[in-house]
């Protein structure tokens, strides 16, 4: 089988773990990797046997996909020079900074067959992808995401950096349009908002409460959904899933009538899951599992909660 070509534009933090895994593909040949830095990009070069290169439009004519990993103003620009040659991307999350962005590189891609995958990375977590038949309409939703702070992140707000994860599950569980949205936030420690809150309404009935933060003194990834028969608690962090069921026959317990069961699950590793659906997606010209549709909704409901922040922040005074 041939070798799918393969390069990673941006080779930072993310970046690099990108070269690696690409790395140790069977059926993938790292041709390259690109970082502005010329000793970012010679030293993740180096460790993983392949060329450093130090603008993107150099791999282009030598690679059939690559991962684009640069900071998240510069996705929009750069996914469109190797889109325009006919080469397949994924983007890291979130897609573009704008929905006119990503609405051009969707147009982009479908106009020549292109696939655009998204990096959301939490889609190959092995509790979400557990909890894909156990998961029915829910009504109510509550996730955290708490982070320590790290500055490589600030060049978004924390809403574009973490909230957008959960966006995209809560939504991949969810499966309706959006009614009405509340938010708020604040800059702490950066020039963009640093905690943030919104509560979604959902067509369907459904409330999602969504905190996110990158100024907490713990880590923290935790996601609740309650349902007509079921109640599911989600701690990433720790491996955990609880699930309460409805269970007439259950007797005694800490809740009556209901089964109780605390399922543990493997750490797996998600950036490998999704890299290799990519390579798949790209070999047998599929659809991948985050298409850039699916990382435009989430963008879109970001993008509301950001104006709702901005507004609150000017109404009070707190910018």
């Amino acid at each position: 089988m041939k070798k799918l070509r393969l390069g990673v534009v941006g080779v930072g933090y993310l970046g690099k773990f990108h070269a690696e895994k690409y790395a140790g593909m069977e059926h993938a040949d790292l041709v390259g990797v690109v970082d502005t830095q010329r000793s970012q990009a010679d030293g993740v070069a180096s460790r993983f046997n392949t060329r450093a290169f130090y603008n993107h439009r150099d791999l282009i004519g030598k690679v059939d996909a690559v991962s684009i990993a640069v900071p998240t103003p510069d996705h929009f620009a750069v996914s469109r020079d190797f889109l325009e040659n006919d080469i397949d991307v994924l983007i890291e999350k979130p897609i573009t900074t704008s929905l006119e962005e990503a609405d051009e590189l969707i147009r982009l891609s479908e106009s020549r067959g292109l696939i655009v995958q998204v990096g959301h990375l939490e889609r190959f977590n092995p509790a979400v992808t557990a909890l894909q038949g156990v998961v029915k309409k829910p009504m109510f939703i509550e996730s955290h995401r708490l982070s320590i702070y790290q500055d490589r992140c600030t060049d978004v707000s924390v809403v574009l950096d973490l909230m957008i994860h959960d966006i995209d599950i809560i939504l991949n569980f969810v499966k309706s349009d959006i009614k009405s949205i509340l938010a708020s936030g604040i800059s702490v420690i950066s020039h963009h908002v640093d905690i943030a809150n919104a509560r979604l309404t959902f067509e369907t009935g459904c409330v999602a409460n969504v905190t996110a933060s990158r100024i907490s003194t713990k880590n923290e990834r935790k996601i609740r959904l309650f349902q007509k028969d079921a109640y599911v608690s989600v701690d990433f962090a720790n491996h955990d899933i609880t699930l309460v069921r409805k269970n007439e026959a259950a007797s005694g317990g800490i809740v009556p009538g209901a089964d109780i069961q605390t399922l543990s699950f493997l750490k797996g590793d998600a950036l490998e899951d999704e890299l290799t659906s990519f390579v798949n997606a790209v070999m047998l010209r599929q659809q991948p599992e985050v298409t850039g549709q699916m990382g435009r909704d989430a963008l879109k409901i970001a993008l509301h909660i950001m104006d709702q922040i901005r507004a609150t922040n000017v109404r009070y005074g707190s910018q």
